[in-house]
């Protein structure tokens, strides 16, 4: 795999490629007020009792809003406890200050005005977390344990003796790329983020709210998401990105110091225009098309509603079963939602067939979606036939953030 990163339209884009087709695509406009996984010192403004939720000023200009289930309070032997059991308003009061962390992105366009605004302001969360390269650290959680999205027995039973194995540190999960990393490179890593935590809690004071650490970057991102499989190159083309990559990689990723690889014109300038020169805009451009071609001549129309994304799976000049025309779609729809950054509902209305094959297709679709860096879930089909799932983005969707561009 080659991961790209390259500024482009006053946009941070970083790409993930497998053989020269988009795997991963990551970018941060300018216009991102709040950014995914952001911690701030804030201020309760009100309370609204009938949503049990707290509204918050997060930094003067910013507004949030965190609801009872991601409260933490401290029980009275000091271990954290969920929120929830009772009101928010018996636990926090206006002008109270509390430690919060973003859960997802927020833009506004340019005249200020909050866009891809499902609840009209940033939701928060006081379960803060930092995310490294094999673990996350939970500031908020007095046991170490193994990520829910790894589901094979297998894998478990491994991850948890090697949880059992990390000394003197709680709060960490770990994930499936720790599998076969050996114990002094977790406690290393533990270590890192313990250590992060620490300079980051030590702003927690005074009655100013204010944004204490930004959330990770699209390079951030895109390095955490697939520094756990085998990547060959990093392409940069500024100096500064550069730098912010090494800077990354000696932290978390040492192995990788040696794939990174500043891109450079035959005068020695630095090239501005990589992902033109690896022929991606055209695969970009396609993403913002409502139709996708299959490579065996079936088709998909994705279509975006305010509600819900729904995606119908036509056959088109496929004359294979129905099973190998739906599997393949199901591949492809993992590829689209994720390079997408669709959210919320996701209704795929596949070819009908028999009830014998449903097994199957649930199955590939299962096992495309899980290396989703975010979480889906895949509720079945339902009566009419029509497949349920739903994503939870960490950031706004692609049409959102590059609004304007002109490919």
């Amino acid at each position: 795999m080659d991961i790209l990163i390259e500024e482009f339209e006053e946009k941070i884009w970083s790409v993930a490629l497998e053989n020269g087709r988009l795997e991963g695509l990551e970018i941060d406009p300018t216009n991102e007020t709040v950014r995914y996984g952001s911690i701030y010192w804030a201020k309760v403004a009100r309370i609204d009792k009938a949503l049990d939720a707290a509204f918050l000023d997060l930094d003067g200009e910013n507004t949030g809003i965190i609801f009872n289930a991601d409260c933490r309070f401290a029980d009275v032997d000091g271990n954290p406890k969920k929120g929830g059991e009772k009101a928010i308003g018996k636990t926090l009061s206006p002008g109270d200050m509390i430690p919060v962390q973003a859960k997802s992105g927020y833009l506004a366009d340019i005249e200020g005005n909050l866009i891809g605004n499902e609840d009209k302001m940033a939701r928060m969360s006081m379960d803060i977390t930092i995310q490294g390269r094999y673990l996350i650290y939970c500031a908020m959680m007095n046991s170490n344990r193994i990520s829910q999205r790894i589901r094979g027995k297998d894998l478990r039973a491994k991850l948890d003796k090697m949880v059992q194995s990390i000394e003197d540190m709680e709060g960490l999960i770990l994930r499936s790329a720790a599998a076969d990393m050996q114990t002094e490179i977790l406690q290393r890593e533990a270590r890192i983020l313990k250590e992060m935590w620490l300079q980051i809690s030590a702003y927690f004071e005074g009655n100013a709210p204010t944004l204490i650490a930004l959330g990770p970057d699209s390079i951030q991102r895109i390095l955490s998401d697939k520094a756990a499989g085998a990547i060959d190159r990093i392409e940069i083309v500024t100096m500064d990105h550069f730098e912010q990559v090494e800077e990354w990689c000696s932290i978390f990723a040492p192995d990788l110091m040696t794939k990174i690889t500043p891109v450079e014109m035959d005068d020695g300038a630095l090239d501005l225009a990589l992902l033109e020169y690896r022929d991606l805009l055209g695969q970009i451009e396609a993403l913002f098309h409502n139709y996708v071609l299959l490579n065996k001549g079936g088709s998909l129309i994705i279509q975006r509603t305010a509600a819900m994304t729904v995606i119908d799976v036509n056959t088109g000049s496929d004359k294979r079963s129905r099973l190998a025309v739906n599997i393949d779609a199901a591949h492809e729809i993992a590829r689209q939602i994720r390079l997408r950054n669709l959210g919320g509902i996701i209704v795929v209305d596949f070819l009908k067939m028999p009830k014998k094959d449903e097994k199957a297709l649930l199955k590939a679709l299962d096992e495309q979606t899980y290396t989703d860096p975010c979480t889906v879930q895949i509720h079945g089909l339902t009566k009419l036939g029509l497949m349920e799932m739903t994503r939870k983005r960490r950031t706004p969707p692609l049409d959102e953030r590059v609004s304007g561009i002109d490919f």
